[in-house]
Parts: structure tokens; C-alpha cells; sequence
């Protein structure tokens, strides 16, 4: 049987859900359609793939393709009724406060910055719901779910607030996580080049709940992190655990 050239979560005649890798683009690249893509890869594999929604090149896991026309047409509606509900893994920086942040923050088309997106009270609502799962002492695990579905929106939302992405060159200030920003003497060999922890996005879709469009009934399909993300957590939990608190020690 041949393998899949992405992981499937999900499939039927109706529609497939795929686990995006980080670093494929979502759709056809408008200047060159032969760069690797979701749609493309479906299409392939299935004869057909509508577009319902779409995730950042940076941003890996749950992505849904309508593989009918009647598929897409009811899918597109519940996204448009908010029916559809997605969830992702985020790490960002510092520590957030607060266990969860109803964020109402309006975004528009950046005009100085052509592809990104910005706050401004003329621009389209949009909501974010973000609980925090885990507090580390530079960076925080936290879970978004998403009222709207704007473009970069957890990422301008989070930055909005003070905590964008650990990765995110665009929105934040790093372009990549090293493990010698948080371990103490940590030792490269002469001449060697760090490699990075992990150098993109650190955003996953993790989960998405819908309708289903022939059966009516609803279906949730979550996707694991990646091994970079993963791997992200587990150093930030070894180098970076929150400091015990005084309060907290034993005295004999």
C-alpha cells in the first residue's frame, strides 16, 4: 500500500484531515505551484481537494480538505457559523499571568508590512480564548481555542498581549529556540554551529471539532505535536522549571 506523502488522521469519500508537517504550505504558492502543499498532495492522492481552511507554512497539525464540492460547500458554512471549533498548542513568551484571556481584539491588513496583519479598532472582529496549561521561567504552554478565524490571529493576539510566539520572527523577536538561552555553561564544540531546538513557528493545531457533512454528527480529530515542539516543551521543563518557592521548601 502506498504511504501517504503527508499523515492522514481522517478519511472517507466525503473529506480527509491531514497532519500538516511544519514547513509545507497549505495551498499552491501563487509564484511557484510546484513548492510542496497540502492541496496539491490531496489532490494527487484523492482526485480532487477543496480548500476549507488553512494554517501558516510555520504551523503544523489538523487541517481538514473537502474531497466533494456538496463536502466543501457544508464545511465552509459551519466555519462562516462558527460551528467549527480549533484548538491549538502554543509556546510564547514570558510567563502569562492569568489562566485564561478572553482576547477581542479587531485585526487588519498591516500596510507597512505586506502579508501580515495588525490591532485596529477598523479592522475585522476577532476572538481568542487562551488557557494556560503550563508556566515555565521564560516561556508558557498555553492552549488557544479560536472564535474567529483571521489570518495570523493567535499570533498577533498573543503579541497584542504582551506574549508573542517563543518563534516568530514576524510577530515576536526570535527566529529560533536555542537550548544555550536557558542552560547554564552550556558547551559547543570550537567551530561548531548550534543547532536550534526548533526554528519555526511554535504553533500546532492540535485539535478541531465540526459537523460532519454527510452524517450530521460531530467528529473531533486531534493531532500530537511534532517532535520539534515536543522537544521544546521537554528542554523548557529540564532548564527552565519555575523556581521552587521558599514557602514551598522542607526544614528539618
Amino acid at each position: 500500500m502506498k504511504r501517504s506523502l503527508v499523515p492522514v488522521l481522517y478519511k472517507d469519500e466525503h473529506l480527509v484531515v491531514v497532519n500538516k508537517p511544519a514547513g509545507m504550505l497549505a495551498v499552491p504558492d501563487r509564484y511557484d505551484e510546484n513548492l510542496p502543499n497540502i492541496k496539491s498532495v490531496v489532490r494527487a492522492e484523492y482526485g480532487s481537494a477543496f480548500t476549507v481552511h488553512r494554517l501558516d507554512k510555520g504551523t503544523s497539525g489538523v487541517m481538514i480538505m473537502a474531497l466533494t464540492a456538496e463536502a466543501h460547500k457544508a464545511l465552509n458554512e459551519q466555519f462562516e457559523k462558527h460551528v467549527v471549533t480549533k484548538t491549538y498548542l502554543a509556546l510564547v513568551s514570558g510567563i502569562v499571568d492569568k489562566d485564561e484571556i478572553k482576547i477581542d481584539i479587531p485585526l487588519a491588513s498591516d500596510t507597512r508590512r505586506k502579508g501580515l496583519m495588525k490591532p485596529s479598532a477598523k479592522g475585522k472582529e476577532a476572538h481568542t480564548v487562551v488557557r494556560v496549561l503550563e508556566r515555565f521561567r521564560l516561556a508558557t504552554l498555553i492552549e488557544c481555542d479560536l472564535i474567529t478565524g483571521r489570518q495570523h490571529q493567535i499570533r498577533v493576539h498573543c503579541s497584542a498581549i504582551g506574549h508573542p510566539l517563543l518563534v516568530d520572527p514576524d510577530y515576536g523577536k526570535n527566529g529560533q529556540f536555542l537550548l544555550s538561552t536557558i542552560k547554564r555553561r552550556y558547551n559547543i564544540a570550537k567551530g561548531a554551529d548550534e543547532r536550534p531546538v526548533i526554528d519555526r513557528l511554535t504553533l500546532h493545531a492540535s485539535r478541531i471539532t465540526f459537523v460532519h457533512p454527510e452524517s450530521g454528527e460531530y467528529m473531533t480529530v486531534t493531532a500530537e505535536p511534532p517532535k520539534d515542539f515536543a522537544a521544546a516543551i521537554q528542554i523548557l521543563r529540564k532548564y527552565a522549571a519555575p523556581y521552587a518557592s521558599a514557602f514551598d521548601a522542607e526544614f528539618f
